[in-house]
């Protein structure tokens, strides 16, 4: 295979209503999933910017994250 990726679409919720993720848990799942998809053999990972959801305003901290954990 030459190249495989994905791009993560994702859930956004502010973490105030009982049982919704807020933005620790979002990024806490974005780098598991960046992880686990660099142990399958995956090569490309792309996230979105949403520029009003505090988790993912930033998208720079959560890809070095990612790429610090990932070969």
């Amino acid at each position: 295979m030459k190249a495989f990726g994905f791009w993560s679409f994702g859930h956004y919720g502010s973490g105030s209503a009982p049982g919704e993720y807020g933005a620790k848990e979002a990024l806490q799942q974005a780098v598991e999933i960046g992880v686990g998809a660099d142990d399958l053999g995956v090569n490309g990972a792309y996230f979105r910017v949403h520029h009003f959801a505090e988790q993912a305003a930033s998208p720079m901290p959560l890809l070095a994250t990612i790429a610090a954990r990932t070969s």
